[in-house]
């Protein structure tokens, strides 16, 4: 009997698969849509099956990603032109003699084939000596050719070799990022050679402020790994351009919590043949000593001459006799005040924005014209009493102005 129902059964398995009922195999590709037979005998589109849940990667013949191939790509393509810097400082021994001492350390990008190497400013900084070493595992001593506190960047040129081919770290643009972009980060971690980390672009156009001074503006935020020893290094797109150059994390901890931030590569583009040329970027000013407003300034102030327009601003104490401020039309302060140990003027104009950017520190002030030249024509909007007046000025050459003073 149970021989019987068995014999039945597989006439009956055979006769579904013969009429296409049941795959062969007992499994349907669920890659592979099934055609519904009596919908195609009727004349209509046959249904494709229900789409697989999740997307399967797509392997190159070694068993690799595309992204996975991307990552290796960049990485082998580019390595050997991200060098490890080292540097050596003046100290001062127990008997005031200067002795030499080991420096920091940091990353650098080869930027052109005769040697030049671009990196951060703090990495070679108070530096006696800076040593470059290439991916070959050669130590060679370069000197820094011109540096850029403001932007926090600078370049080191060495002397390869003859016979030496240098791989070259091409420019990108970061005109055109965008937040969640695919980014590298090629550096020397805590003395470890070439090591690539991954991440996304996670914020543009940071500011983040350096000193009293200095704020460098348009930073990109990045969740790569940066770490001690990936500074100066290149931060590059999916096709191995430099986007960036890693320049510091925001750390509580003092190490990578994701919070990573980069010099933009098109404001390295646009100092670097400055930093060749002369040593240093030439930057517009405006020729007058300024106060930045504060509260008790504020209020001497509405004392003796009425209310501010502004709570924020820049009071000029002096305009430099015969300076473009001064040919511009723009007044000093008449009346000399102390506040604790200074002393400037009031009674002067205020400066309220430069270059259509708003004006409430003298870090704005030095921001607005980071990237105007001598000689380049600025507005310049200010207040005199409640009324705001603007003004062309050409700008004279900054670093002149304040050597002499």
């Amino acid at each position: 009997m149970i021989v019987s129902v068995a014999a039945a059964l597989s006439v009956g398995l055979l006769a579904a698969v013969g009429v296409g009922l049941l795959p062969i195999g007992g499994r349907t590709d669920p890659a592979t849509p099934v055609a519904d037979t009596a919908l195609a005998d009727r004349g209509e589109a046959p249904k494709a099956s229900a789409a697989p849940p999740e997307a399967i990667p797509v392997l190159s013949e070694a068993g690799y990603s595309q992204d996975e191939r991307e990552n290796i790509s960049v990485y082998e393509r580019l390595n050997s032109g991200v060098v490890n810097i080292t540097t050596e400082v003046v100290a001062i021994n127990w008997f005031l003699e200067p002795v030499p001492k080991e420096g920091g350390s940091g990353s650098g990008s080869i930027i052109d084939a005769r040697g030049y190497v671009l990196t951060n400013y703090h990495v070679i900084k108070d530096a006696y000596k800076v040593f470059v070493n290439l991916a070959d595992g050669s130590r060679m001593e370069g000197r820094v050719i011109g540096s850029d506190s403001e932007n926090d960047l600078a370049v080191v040129k060495f002397d390869p070799p003859k016979g030496l081919s240098l791989t070259v770290v091409p420019y990108g643009d970061s005109g055109n990022l965008r937040v969640g972009q695919k980014v590298l980060a090629i550096g020397n971690p805590f003395g470890l050679e070439r090591t690539l980390t991954r991440g996304i672009v996670s914020g543009l156009g940071r500011p983040v402020q350096q000193d009293s001074k200095t704020i460098i503006r348009d930073m990109i935020q990045t969740d790569a790994s940066i770490n001690p020893g990936n500074s100066g290094g290149p931060l590059l797109n999916a096709q191995g351009e430099i986007i960036g150059v890693n320049t510091m994390i925001y750390s509580p901890s003092g190490g990578s919590v994701g919070v990573g931030f980069a010099v933009p590569v098109n404001t390295a583009k646009r100092i670097v043949p400055d930093l060749i040329k002369f040593g240093m970027v030439k930057r517009g000013w405006i020729d007058a000593e300024y106060v930045q407003l504060f509260p008790a300034l504020i209020e001497y102030m509405k004392e003796k001459g009425g209310p501010l327009p502004v709570e924020k601003g820049l009071l000029i104490s002096s305009a430099t006799k015969g300076g473009n401020a001064d040919r511009g039309g723009l007044r000093g302060g008449t009346t000399p005040v102390r506040y604790y140990q200074s002393v400037f003027n009031v009674g002067g104009d205020v400066l309220a924005a430069v270059d259509g950017m708003d004006i409430g520190s003298l870090a704005d002030l030095y921001s607005a014209l980071e990237d105007n030249k001598p000689g380049e024509t600025v507005k310049v909007e200010y207040y005199r009493g409640s009324r705001r007046v603007s003004v062309n000025i050409v700008l004279s050459d900054r670093a002149e102005y304040l050597g002499s003073k």
